[in-house]
């Protein structure tokens, strides 16, 4: 079987492919004495199994590093030290890896089906596990979205007055940190969920199978359409809408599934001819990763562990620093950070008017702000 996969890898690097998303990649290798689980799901016996690192620098010895391929690998329920394996800068398995843990802060319990607010102390502790723990050492994917989770504005920012702001707040506290970062198709228009009100809307099958299950032992249809239209994976799934006209541009045909109720206000057309757009707020950040090596190499720090709506961290490297200061919150949050000497210049912001260097403020909704020093 190995040897027939790296014949797929081969294919497509004769093609021109430049990198593989290898999917769920930590679970192939299972335990060969298949023993019965019967306290668990099993995911114990064959995840980060006992060949897994192996078999996954046989593949780059074979064929990612003489083909000179980018490789992410997406990983299910792994570890900080399997990544630490999995993405190592001495490139012998993955070139940086794909983790789901700080997109589980809103499921309390574990528990996905819920209508839960996510818990921001807990987010931005995983953050600063995965930022800190993979320095140096391996290297991160970055990404808040992907075709199995909600849009992430609906999902931890506002989808009303603030949609355009916590867009690009959430873009700006991602983009500030060490790693690869990702940007979903949509997100850089601030592509909302899309509001679908009835279960034939959906095309997911784990969607209709929670709400069959669910249905069956006495939850209220409206109630689960609720905690679909917020966690299922169809919110990531419906046509990019390219303008305001019929099916956004997609297809002159039927979508295989409905397109949001905002695609008319929300779209490429609209999000390019606005200056002010969150499309551009991803072309400033791209612009400023591709200069400021710092963001490349530095280290970070978590100003603000214990604040619930507050996220305040410090970047560092070779006498250059970064603060990013972002309000998680619709409410005004008050932020008196250390003296903070010498020239600082502000580089970038959601709001039109802010304060040039990182001083004693108050963020207003969803605000955020990059200063360097250096």
């Amino acid at each position: 079987m190995r040897a027939e996969l790296k014949k797929v890898c081969e294919f497509w690097a004769d093609r021109g492919v430049d990198g593989l998303r290898l999917d769920v990649v930590n679970l192939i290798s299972k335990d060969q004495t298949f023993p019965c689980d019967l306290d668990g799901d099993g995911r114990r016996f064959y995840t980060d199994g006992p060949r897994v690192h192996e078999f996954l620098q046989e593949m780059s010895r074979d064929v990612f590093t003489p083909r000179n391929l980018m490789t992410v690998g997406e990983m299910s329920s792994t570890s900080l030290e399997h990544c630490q394996q999995y993405a190592a800068l001495d490139g012998r398995e993955l070139s940086m890896t794909f983790n789901f843990h700080h997109l589980k802060v809103d499921y309390p319990g574990g528990e996905k089906w819920t209508l839960a607010r996510p818990d921001y102390v807990a987010l931005k502790a995983l953050f600063r596990h995965w930022q800190q723990g993979m320095h140096n050492r391996a290297w991160n994917a970055l990404f808040w979205c992907n075709h199995d989770q909600p849009r992430i504005v609906s999902r931890f920012g506002d989808e009303g007055e603030y949609r355009v702001t916590a867009a690009k707040m959430l873009a700006m506290v991602l983009h500030g940190m060490q790693g690869t970062p990702y940007i979903y198709q949509g997100e850089e228009i601030g592509m909302t969920n899309p509001h679908f009100s009835s279960i034939s809307d959906y095309r997911d099958v784990e969607s209709h199978n929670m709400f069959i299950e669910r249905a069956a032992q006495g939850q209220s249809p409206d109630e689960l359409l609720a905690i679909l239209a917020s966690k299922s994976r169809d919110n990531s799934r419906t046509p990019m809408p390219w303008h305001a006209g019929e099916n956004g541009g997609f297809s002159d045909g039927e979508p295989w599934i409905g397109l949001g109720d905002n695609y008319q206000e929300i779209n490429v057309e609209a999000a390019l001819a606005d200056p002010d757009s969150v499309f551009y707020t991803y072309q400033q950040l791209i612009t400023l990763r591709k200069t400021l090596p710092l963001l490349t190499w530095g280290d970070y720090e978590d100003l603000l562990p214990e604040h619930p709506s507050l996220w305040c961290y410090r970047r560092q490297w070779q006498g250059q620093t970064l603060v990013v200061a972002a309000n998680l919150s619709r409410e005004l949050q008050a932020w008196q950070p250390a003296e903070a000497p010498g020239e600082w210049k502000m580089i970038i912001s959601n709001y039109a008017e802010t304060t040039p260097r990182p001083t004693g403020l108050t963020l207003r909704p969803f605000e955020a702000i990059w200063w360097l020093q250096g």
